[in-house]
């Protein structure tokens, strides 16, 4: 590989998932392991100091998990110290590119469907006859897929701000870019911080699949000199993806692009809703850089389902919906939930990450019925309320409960006073629009405890 740690100190800032890929795939290359971690608890199979401890100067190189801040004591050292920071895609590119050289990466970033998007690609890849996997942000780490005995032709890579923050050495065949939202903000310090991470992907490839539907990427991407393909839910035009009457159509991938070519009929995707079909079109784009045909695309669509906690039914009688988007942890993410259901009790709250709550409940107040508010932030949403809808009905809802403990008392109540305003024609959503940290151990872990208590309570299961 290109990094040499045959008996180098190496530290690993952060003792989570990403960090102990890191530190197992670096000692199998000789490096002598010591890692770091904020918290006094963390645990691994190698040595965990608390950031008072190290000295940075004992150390060839510093690693650096997503998530770490460069205003991070640590890494300002590192930084000062002129210390080689090295980050966990460029070393999996980089024993890629030793152990497996024909191995082939996608990528792709956005604020929302990112998951979903990811794992539609590498479905249709798959269908193609390929090994292939989705990594990154989700499921197995970009590091554990390289090494995996497996050996893939094709990695998807979902890529957060914070990876890409770090990135510097990756390429990808192609690229797509969802869409562009206010998040992270608190970490990144300004919009525009955080879209320069995002759009940095364009600098790592020469196609990119990105949404003519979203202003900030079509004004962002007119520097970018590479191949734009551009889809929306709109009519295409010659060399763009898009939407014509019910099907999903492709003038980019085409040998004439006066023509055009099925791609799947808008059916074929669950759940038909807006930005399922624009995950679909951007999953299709990215499948068809790397020569998949439309019977593969179509196919994988057929059988694709999300995963869970995106906008999941739990249950549904007396015709109230019970809806769990756990993993719509944004405004952005929450807007497009909210947008697909006609009158909602809305569960919301949680950590905002420096996001504005305004727009989102000036976009869309005239479909929630009531709202019941959670979390560190819930001020932040009440007060768009008291701004944009006075008379929407608000609860505030505390319980007995501690985070990750057994008691699964807060949920309970939540869906107690759910109870109390839905009727038939009502969905029961929980797009919480925020982070969930603050009381739970993950989106995972809220949407479960949610689902936990509608069955107890609502479904009335044992």
């Amino acid at each position: 590989m290109s990094f040499n740690f045959h008996d180098q100190p190496v530290l690993v800032l952060g003792a989570g998932v990403t960090g102990n890929s890191v530190a197992k795939a670096l000692t199998a290359h000789g490096a002598i392991i010591s890692m770091a971690d904020d918290n006094p608890k963390a645990t691994s199979d190698f040595p965990v100091l608390i950031p008072a401890a190290v000295h940075v100067s004992d150390f060839a190189a510093v690693v650096v998990s997503p998530g770490w801040n460069e205003s991070h004591p640590l890494v300002r050292a590192a930084i000062a110290a002129g210390i080689n920071i090295l980050n966990e895609v460029d070393i999996a590119w980089s024993i890629a590119q030793e152990v497996s050289p024909s191995q082939k990466w996608l990528a792709l970033t956005g604020t929302n469907g990112k998951t979903t998007t990811v794992e539609m690609t590498a479905a249709m890849l798959q269908r193609a006859g390929f090994k292939a996997i989705a990594c990154g942000n989700v499921g197995d780490t970009v590091i554990d897929a390289v090494t995996h005995a497996d050996g893939f032709d094709y990695l998807v890579l979902e890529l957060s701000s914070f990876q890409l923050h770090w990135l510097k050495d990756a390429r990808f065949e192609s690229v797509a870019i969802l869409n562009i939202a206010d998040d992270h903000l608190d970490w990144h310090g300004s919009f525009e911080s955080y879209c320069e991470a995002k759009f940095s992907i364009l600098n790592r490839t020469e196609v990119a699949i990105l949404n003519s539907d979203d202003g900030e990427i079509v004004k962002r991407a007119n520097n970018w000199d590479g191949r734009k393909v551009f889809f929306s839910l709109g009519t295409p035009s010659p060399g763009e993806l898009g939407v014509v009457e019910d099907l999903l159509v492709d003038r980019a991938f085409v040998l004439d692009a006066q023509e055009a070519a099925m791609i799947a009929s808008i059916n074929d995707i669950q759940p038909t809703l807006p930005h399922s079909v624009s995950n679909a079109l951007a999953a299709a784009g990215l499948a068809r850089t790397v020569g998949v045909s439309y019977t593969d695309i179509q196919g994988a669509l057929i059988e694709f389902h999300p995963g869970r906690h995106r906008i999941e039914k739990i249950f549904e009688q007396d015709g109230i919906a019970w809806i769990d988007d756990s993993k719509a942890t944004n405004p952005h993410a929450a807007a497009a939930s909210l947008m697909s259901h006609l009158s909602v009790v809305w569960i919301a709250g949680g950590l905002a990450k420096g996001a504005d709550m305004n727009a989102l409940v000036a976009r869309t107040k005239d479909r929630i019925k009531a709202a019941i508010l959670i979390g560190a932030d819930r001020e932040l949403i009440e007060a768009a309320f008291l701004h944009h809808s006075p008379s929407t009905p608000l609860v505030k809802v505390d319980a007995d409960y501690v985070k990750g403990g057994a008691s699964n008392a807060l949920m309970e109540e939540v869906v107690k006073v759910a109870v109390t305003f839905a009727a038939s024609g009502d969905t029961v959503l929980m797009a919480p629009a925020c982070a969930s940290m603050d009381q739970f151990i993950s989106y995972s872990d809220r949407g479960d405890r949610f689902a936990r208590a509608v069955k107890k309570l609502v479904a009335h299961e044992k």
